[in-house]
């Protein structure tokens, strides 16, 4: 962190077929080693299945399944006169978002199937009806939350 200047906040680009930011994000959380084109590749190849099989666009099942998988509120440890508690906090855009793609590539990766795009496409399309391991890790996030509120007084 600097000590002085605040960093100035970069804006992300839009992708090449959709033109779409978090879309963009997305594919750069997918990029492994720099390959670009690639992760555009797979993205995409993802998106084409799901508009075969579910007979909708796209990026909107995309949109929606990345919806279904942003956790809200999350735990974090906090120390307080010897023991820690995990104190419910609220997630800011950013971090949501963040965290929404990274479970989605996570659970797609775990998943069994032949390509990579096959699982993505599976996995937002689970995403996009509310069930998947990313949704289900949101759920578990919330769950612990709430199992948590008592210690809520901790915030900082």
């Amino acid at each position: 962190m600097p000590r002085r200047a605040r960093p100035t906040e970069r804006r992300a680009v839009a992708d090449r077929k959709f033109g779409s930011v978090p879309l963009a994000q997305f594919t750069n959380k997918v990029m492994q080693a720099g390959k670009r084109a690639k992760a555009e590749g797979i993205v995409y190849g993802a998106l084409e299945r799901v508009e075969q099989q579910l007979r909708k666009p796209g990026l909107e099942v995309f949109e929606t399944g990345l919806r279904n998988a942003t956790p809200l509120i999350e735990v974090k440890p906090r120390r307080v006169g010897g023991a820690t508690y995990q104190v419910p906090v609220e997630i800011k855009a950013e971090r949501r978002g963040s965290l929404a793609m990274r479970w989605l590539i996570q659970a797609a990766r775990k998943r069994p199937g032949k390509s990579m795009a096959e699982k993505l496409a599976g996995e937002l399309m689970d995403a996009t009806n509310n069930t998947g391991a990313a949704v289900r890790r949101k759920e578990e996030t919330h769950k612990m939350a709430e199992a948590n509120k008592a210690f809520s007084h901790y915030k900082w």
